[in-house]
């Protein structure tokens, strides 16, 4: 550009705005999509077809239109086990804690116990696990990265990247409970900001205490019933798995192309009776299911304090930390040999599940089985503290011994996972899958214990 041109430009107001907008779209567009279940960076040379008049909006749709072609190239239409997922992963800086992974391998060694049938877990047992009042913290994760993203803003116009929540779950009826959650954000420093003075005061008086709060006056964060509806799947400690019965899978329409369904899939497990971990994935599905794009990752901690009909003038210490003041479980802590009780819940469709009048959904029989199993990684060399590359990226390494992930393996199935570690060697697991008709195939609970001894005694 000649300098008269850029002396022009300076000196209108509107033009360097453009100019801004321009230079943060073209990186947008240069790696976005996950073809079949893998990450993939589309490297266009942008720069080569670029046309000289840069204040034409047709560079801008040309480059759009080539991104779809270079999409539709590599996956097509696709259909069964070509569904993919969009997004893009993040390099681990040196020495930091992992953020994002590739899957890993789960082998089963030996089965204790074949599959066997048991008793469909009791709705009465199940609403009364889950009602009171619960007193928890959450926070926001971004579904790429697995960094901590904002879940309000305060009055300084400043990021707040935690919240405390407080909620009433009761039994409104025989076959509904009402769930009431409010929430207070905090903490504008967000996690490991080392490079802030600000931070370095943080770690000196630490975050507000929970009861420092009047909950009770808080933002209302969600209202909501739950029924034995169709696509929850419980079981008697409180755990549950929560989501649509069947996604949109089929023919692309184009002309229905801004039409993108989006669901919630909220998967819950219990420890200990008195503590639990929500899990919530917001996924949108577009181009007939084939595309799949992770919206958010909200992540929440609770423990119980008290039933919901009583009041306490003690309800006890609030011992939850923020998730910005935890480490991040280290992917070693999960490699290794495992003993395994998994509880599985498979639906039966019949003619009248197909009925949209139908709101129950289908029948589920409930199985257990008990085995040895080993978790590792498909590539040996696998460094923990550098991604070597983008592909593959599943696992969302959170705090508090949180692992979230969304994988399509290579028969297509669609599995939604949720695990929760602690110290003690317990990780405890919730998933659920569904199959390349859409259909939900499989809810799984596992509860893996840890095997720590050296030379394991023989069976």
């Amino acid at each position: 550009m000649q300098p008269q041109c850029l002396d022009a430009c300076s000196s209108n107001p509107t033009i360097p705005r453009l100019l801004s907008h321009r230079a943060k779209l073209i990186p947008l567009l240069a790696g976005l999509s996950i073809s079949g279940g893998k990450w993939r960076g589309l490297n266009l040379n942008l720069n080569a077809k670029r046309k000289e008049n840069i204040w034409s909006v047709d560079n801008e749709l040309a480059e759009k239109k080539a991104l779809r072609e270079k999409r539709r190239r590599d996956g097509g239409r696709r259909k069964g086990n070509d569904r993919s997922l969009s997004g893009s992963g993040r390099r681990a800086k040196p020495n930091s804690p992992v953020l994002v992974s590739g899957p890993m391998l789960m082998e089963i060694e030996t089965i204790l116990q074949t599959q066997e049938p048991v008793i469909k877990p009791s709705w009465d047992t199940f609403t009364s696990s889950i009602s009171g009042v619960w007193k928890g913290v959450g926070a926001v994760f971004s579904p790429f990265t697995a960094e901590m993203e904002p879940v309000s803003v305060n009055n300084q116009r400043e990021n707040l990247y935690d919240c405390y929540t407080l909620s009433h779950v009761e039994k409104a009826s025989a076959n509904e409970v009402t769930r009431t959650t409010y929430r207070v954000a905090l903490n504008p420093f967000g996690e490991g900001s080392e490079s802030s003075s600000r931070a370095s005061d943080l770690a000196g008086s630490g975050l507000p205490a929970y009861e420092s709060f009047d909950l009770k006056e808080g933002e209302l964060l969600e209202e909501d019933g739950m029924v034995a509806e169709a696509g929850l799947v419980f079981f008697e400690d409180g755990s549950y798995s929560r989501g649509p019965v069947e996604l949109p899978v089929g023919e692309n329409d184009e002309s229905k192309y801004f039409l993108s369904p989006t669901f919630q899939f909220e998967q819950c497990l219990v420890k200990g009776c008195h503590k639990r971990l929500r899990v919530v994935h917001t996924i949108e599905f577009s181009e007939g299911g084939a595309n799949i794009e992770i919206m958010r990752v909200a992540v929440y901690e609770e423990q119980w304090v008290r039933p919901s009909n009583v009041d306490l003038a003690d309800e006890g210490t609030f011992d939850l930390k923020p998730f910005s003041q935890r480490k991040r479980t280290r992917p070693s802590e999960l490699t290794g040999a495992w003993k395994v009780f998994e509880m599985s819940a498979t639906p039966i469709f019949t003619t009248s599940d197909l009925d949209s009048s139908n709101t129950s959904g289908p029948s589920f029989v409930y199985f257990c089985t008990e085995s040895l199993k080993k978790r590792s990684w498909p590539d040996s060399s696998f460094e923990e503290q550098e991604l070597r590359d983008l592909q593959d990226v599943t696992i969302l390494w959170l705090p508090g011994g949180v692992t979230a992930y969304v994988d399509v393996d290579k028969e297509g199935v669609l599995c939604i996972g949720v695990g929760w570690y602690s110290d003690e060697g317990i990780n405890l697991v919730m998933e659920r899958d569904y199959g390349t008709d859409g259909k939900l195939r499989d809810v799984r609970w596992k509860s893996e214990v840890k095997r720590r001894w050296n030379n394991p005694p023989p069976m």
